[in-house]
């Protein structure tokens, strides 16, 4: 019996690639979404794939208490509103992934492993390119040694744009990131925005500006190493002097609950006009160092930052399908091991090294 895999919000980008990468790991979607008629035109072009029409989250959710399907995959955004109640009606029944990839949706539901665990289920946040990225290589560099002293790791996606609106899952991940300097989780300070700008020289000899960026790989890097000190940051932070001097106003202002909102609700809005990719490859980065002064630093390559994300929930949603997973909960380099990204068209380098071997 072919196992069901479900992708909410099938008819957005993120959804749709999901769908396109199980396709090619030989798994029929059923595509879930509150437009009937526009999941039916997305269908059309996924070979194999069937849809489900809910109307809002909460009937999502029952959709899915009643059809009990082996795996979940969450692509519909604020996570931080959506997962609670989409893992609540998983439970026990059901495997649950989803591609947050701000602090507290992750670590909110990181919270719930011991809950999974009993229901013998497995939850897996943060399975795109945000987090994975960058938590392969600290996994990587972090094998068989002691907890770390601090952990630096850079984001740099590359990713073409699609014309259409912000959307409401990226707009509710960029403004919470923003909102976020300065809070601790788990007695782990965030970095501000903007904070400890650095010129990357990559290992295409290309050189890239990064700042503090406050998001979900700050989570899964503080796991990964055990250091009590982390910077995560990302291209697509601020590094110009002007802005950076403005942030702080902005920032406070983005702390209060009816400004934030407001600010979700325009950015989702937002049309952008396509446009490729701004490089051939995306890269995720990390350096580690102990106590004893030692360090390690790695890179991860791949292409575009999109196609890597479907391409790991994918394989993600497959595994757990299959029984590989174990009960609990999990970002994806924290279940499957930093391999995992190479079943993605992903290469660890070392510094310096362009040709793995």
């Amino acid at each position: 019996m072919e196992s069901k895999v479900w992708v909410l919000g099938g008819t957005g980008r993120a959804g749709r690639e999901v769908a396109a990468q199980l396709v090619e790991r030989g798994v029929h979607p059923v595509l879930v979404g509150r437009n009937a008629a526009r999941l039916a035109e997305v269908a059309a072009r996924v070979p194999g794939a069937t849809t489900v029409a809910a109307a809002s989250t909460d009937e999502m959710a029952e959709r899915i208490r009643h059809e009990r399907p082996d795996v979940v995959i969450n692509t519909v955004g604020p996570f931080a509103e959506t997962a609670l109640p989409l893992v609540r009606a998983c439970l026990p029944t059901t495997h649950y992934v989803d591609l947050a990839n701000d602090v507290d949706a992750l670590s909110a539901l990181l919270d719930l492993g011991e809950e999974a665990a009993a229901a013998d289920r497995t939850l897996v946040s943060g399975a795109g390119f945000g987090v994975a990225a960058t938590e392969s290589v600290v996994v990587k560099l972090c094998e068989g040694r002691p907890p770390a002293a601090d952990v630096r790791v850079d984001m740099l996606p590359s990713l073409g744009m699609e014309d259409g609106q912000v959307g409401e899952a990226l707009a509710a991940t960029l403004v919470d990131g923003l909102a976020s300097p300065g809070r601790s989780r788990g007695g782990l300070a965030a970095p501000r925005l903007g904070d400890q700008p650095m010129t990357l020289t990559l290992p295409d000899g290309s050189q890239v500006k990064t700042a503090g960026l406050p998001l979900g790989e700050l989570v899964a890097a503080h796991r990964a190493s055990g250091a009590p000190s982390v910077i995560s940051a990302s291209s697509e932070a601020p590094t110009s002097p002007t802005v950076r001097a403005v942030l702080p106003l902005g920032v406070a202002l983005l702390r209060i609950h009816a400004v934030r909102s407001f600010a979700k609700r325009r950015l989702a809005q937002v049309r952008v006009k396509a446009r490729e990719r701004p490089r051939e490859h995306s890269w995720g980065h990390a350096r580690v160092r102990w106590a004893d002064g030692s360090t390690r630093e790695g890179w991860l390559r791949t292409g575009d930052a999109q196609i890597f994300t479907g391409a790991l929930a994918a394989e993600v949603a497959k595994r757990l399908a299959a029984g590989e997973g174990r009960p609990g909960a999990y970002t994806p380099a924290a279940l499957f091991g930093p391999t995992l990204v190479e079943s993605c068209a992903a290469v660890h380098l070392a510094p310096g090294e362009l040709n793995p071997r």
